[in-house]
C-alpha cells in the first residue's frame, strides 16, 4: 500500500472500519479532514461522515482525538507508543436510522505545541493523526483515524530556514515524552529537530537539537548542543532558551547565529545575548550548564523513530526540498496508523 498520505497529498484517504463494538450491522463512521496542513493554534475543519446500520442508533457522543507516536525513555531502554493529547466533543445526541447517512461538520483548534510535521512541503518523519470515537448506546469505539499534517508557523520556518542558510543541515525530528524544566511546556511530550553542525561548529558539536514551545503570546526556543569531547575536557551537553514574538521582524540569520554561538561558547551563562548584541531588546535568554537534562532527569541522544539523513552541510532546505527523505520513514509513519487500526481491533 502506498502512503501518499503522509506527504499531504491525499488527505481524503481515509481508513474505515466497521464498528466493532456493536458487532455486525452497526453504524460506519468516515472521518475527512481538509485538505492542506493544518499550523499550530489553528483550526482543524472537516467533516465526519455516519452511516447507519441495520438498526437504529443513538449517537451519544462524537470524539476527536489528536494522538501521536512518541518515544518513551524507562529502565529497559527506549520504546515507541501512541499518545493522545488532545479531545473534542464535536456531535452527539441525536438517533441515527437504519441506514441513514448524515455528516457532522467541525471546527477545532490545535494546541499551540501541536509538532509540525512538515517542512517545505516534505514530511519530517512525525505521525500524528485523528482518531473519531462514537459513543452509541453506552459503548464507545474508535472507529476512524486519518493522517494529521501540520506545517510550521511563521516563526518556526524563518528559524529553521535561517539554520540551513547558515550551513547546519537537517538530520531527523521525533517526539520525546517528558518536560523541559524551566519552560511554559504544556503538552506530555515535545518535539526535537535535530540537526547537523554547519562546518563552523562541526569540531565543537555533534548536533544541535531544537525544540519549538509555542503559546498564544509567542514562542520559547530550546537549543541543545551534544558537545564534542575536547583535548581538556569531555563531551557534554549545553542547552539554552530564547523567546521570541509571532511576528518578530529580525534578521534571523544573525539572530541564529548568535544564538549558536551561545549554545557553543557558554556566553549565555553571563545573562542576555552577550555584549553588543543588536538583538538584546527583541528577545531573551537562559543557559543550563554541563549535563542539564531537557526532561526529568533523563537524556537520549541519537537518531530516533522519524531519522532522516539529510546532505550534512547543504542546508536544511535543499536536505528537505532535494528529496533526501528515506523512504523507510515514510513508510513507518504509515505504518503507525495501519499498525494502530489494527490494535484498536
Amino acid at each position: 500500500m502506498t502512503h501518499t498520505h503522509v506527504k499531504g497529498a491525499d488527505t481524503t484517504m481515509v481508513f474505515k472500519r466497521l464498528l466493532g463494538s456493536l458487532g455486525v450491522g452497526g453504524p460506519t463512521v468516515d472521518t475527512i479532514l481538509a485538505p492542506g496542513p493544518v499550523r499550530p493554534g489553528g483550526t482543524l475543519t472537516g467533516q465526519v461522515h455516519l452511516k447507519g446500520g441495520n438498526a437504529d442508533f443513538d449517537i451519544e457522543h462524537i470524539t476527536l482525538e489528536l494522538v501521536a507516536r512518541v518515544e518513551f525513555e524507562h529502565d529497559e531502554g527506549e520504546s515507541e507508543g501512541g499518545i493522545a493529547f488532545e479531545r473534542f466533543t464535536v456531535g452527539g445526541g441525536f438517533r441515527l436510522a437504519e441506514g441513514e447517512r448524515t455528516s457532522v461538520p467541525f471546527s477545532v483548534t490545535l494546541p499551540w505545541e501541536t509538532p509540525i510535521t512538515e517542512l517545505y512541503g516534505q514530511p519530517l518523519g512525525i505521525a500524528l493523526g485523528v482518531r473519531t470515537e462514537l459513543s452509541v448506546a453506552g459503548a464507545k469505539d474508535k472507529g476512524d483515524l486519518d493522517p494529521l499534517t501540520v506545517g510550521p508557523l511563521p516563526a518556526q520556518e524563518a528559524i529553521l530556514e535561517a539554520f540551513g542558510q547558515l550551513g547546519f543541515g537537517f538530520k531527523s525530528a521525533d517526539l520525546e515524552y517528558g518536560r523541559i524544566g524551566g519552560t511554559e511546556q504544556q503538552l506530555p511530550f515535545y518535539q526535537e529537530i535535530e540537526i547537523t553542525p554547519s562546518p563552523q561548529y562541526a569540531h565543537r558539536v555533534n548536533e544541535i537539537e531544537v525544540t519549538f514551545l509555542a503559546h498564544p503570546g509567542g514562542m520559547e526556543v530550546v537549543l541543545e548542543a551534544d558537545k564534542r569531547a575536547g583535548l581538556f575536557s569531555g563531551g557534554h551537553d549545553a542547552l539554552t532558551r530564547f523567546t521570541v514574538g509571532h511576528h518578530d521582524s529580525r534578521d534571523w540569520n544573525t539572530e541564529v547565529e548568535n544564538w549558536v554561538r551561545q549554545l557553543v561558547e557558554h556566553r549565555a551563562s553571563h545573562g542576555g545575548y552577550g555584549h553588543g548584541d543588536p538583538y538584546a531588546g527583541h528577545g531573551h535568554s537562559e543557559h543550563h550548564g554541563h549535563n542539564d537534562h531537557r526532561h526529568d532527569g533523563h537524556h537520549r541522544s541519537g537518531p530516533g523513530m522519524g531519522t532522516v539523513v539529510a546532505a550534512g552541510a547543504a542546508g536544511l532546505a535543499v536536505g528537505v526540498v532535494g528529496g533526501m527523505v528515506a523512504a523507510e520513514v515514510v513508510d513507518e509513519v504509515g505504518d503507525f496508523f495501519e499498525g494502530d487500526e489494527e490494535d484498536e481491533g
